[in-house]
């Protein structure tokens, strides 16, 4: 999910309690028999797994004490094989950011973008998916590249960066919604050409309003010389998640990237990705310019981004 919101670092004495109590024994909800591989990843609790996440459903949802949705089911099954119990806590976008900057929770999850700003303070994993630039078009129309975009009536949500883009299409209009719902509704009416959301999210809507009769397409992203020509375009291409933790965190990160990495070539991935509506092809191929953003700024000069296919 693609959202502009300030990196946010809390310096109040009760985060400084909140770390200092994570050095601790670990208190009353650790649990019991924890294996000392377990313990030595360094959770604020040995053997649990603090998330920050935001009710992003397919993406991210608590219910009953558990994550459901793609990174929820992707962090359960990687918890399961580290032997970490999965404790949610849930807030906005903003509120995990900040949660994982000021140590308060292990981890957050839900299609946070990696960025080199974020990076500097946090680490991510290998990216468990790559989001895909996704459009929510009404049914029978076919819409492939920018030139395609030209002149049309383009909608997204309000603050999210496909407002950049979609401003630097020639003659297009933007329509901003304060959420997804606004898009869906204008796009069924034919006010709209096209709706600029998370893939998953329009690919619920299909299922959940099938009066709309939408369908999902995927863009081509622009050319290196259109990028360059309109740096804004540079939002229509795809994005690599994350999942983000503590700077300090790094024997947790290791272990969870090394779980990511495994689940693309034993086909668990795939089959979550595909769960939720998404194409595989899609999803769990990078983009050229994934490796070449991270190499050398948090990761070797060597670093192979994971893919399906290898």
């Amino acid at each position: 999910m693609i959202r502009v919101r300030p990196l946010v670092v809390a310096l109040s004495a009760t985060l400084m309690l909140s770390t200092v109590a994570a050095c601790g024994s670990g208190g009353d909800d650790a649990p019991k028999n924890v294996s000392a591989k377990t313990a030595a990843l360094g959770t604020l609790t040995p053997g649990v797994l603090k998330v920050a996440v935001q009710p992003y459903a397919p993406y991210t949802t608590e219910r009953g004490g558990k994550i459901v949705g793609l990174d929820g089911d992707i962090l359960t099954y990687v918890a399961k094989k580290l032997g970490l119990e999965i404790k949610p806590q849930v807030t906005d976008f903003a509120g995990m950011l900040a949660g994982v900057q000021s140590r308060r929770v292990d981890i957050t999850v839900g299609g946070v973008a990696w960025s080199a700003d974020r990076q500097k303070q946090g680490l991510f994993t290998d990216p468990p998916y790559y989001s895909p630039p996704a459009m929510a078009v009404r049914s029978g129309k076919t819409y492939k590249t920018v030139a395609d975009l030209k002149g049309l009536n383009l909608g997204t949500v309000d603050g999210y960066v496909w407002v950049k883009s979609i401003q630097a299409v020639p003659g297009a209009k933007l329509h901003a919604y304060p959420d997804a719902n606004g898009v869906f509704d204008d796009l069924g009416a034919g006010r709209i050409d096209v709706g600029f959301l998370d893939p998953l999210i329009i690919i619920a809507a299909q299922k959940q309003r099938p009066d709309l009769k939408i369908a999902t397409e995927y863009l081509t992203p622009p050319t290196a010389a259109e990028v360059k020509a309109k740096p804004a375009l540079q939002y229509f291409e795809p994005y690599q998640t994350g999942f983000y933790l503590p700077k300090k965190a790094t024997k947790l990160e290791r272990a969870i990237s090394a779980q990511i990495d495994a689940m693309y070539k034993n086909g668990e991935l795939a089959k979550l990705v595909t769960k939720y509506g998404g194409d595989p092809e899609q999803f769990l191929k990078p983009a050229a310019d994934v490796a070449t953003a991270r190499r050398g700024v948090d990761r070797p000069n060597d670093w192979t981004p994971p893919s399906i296919g290898k």
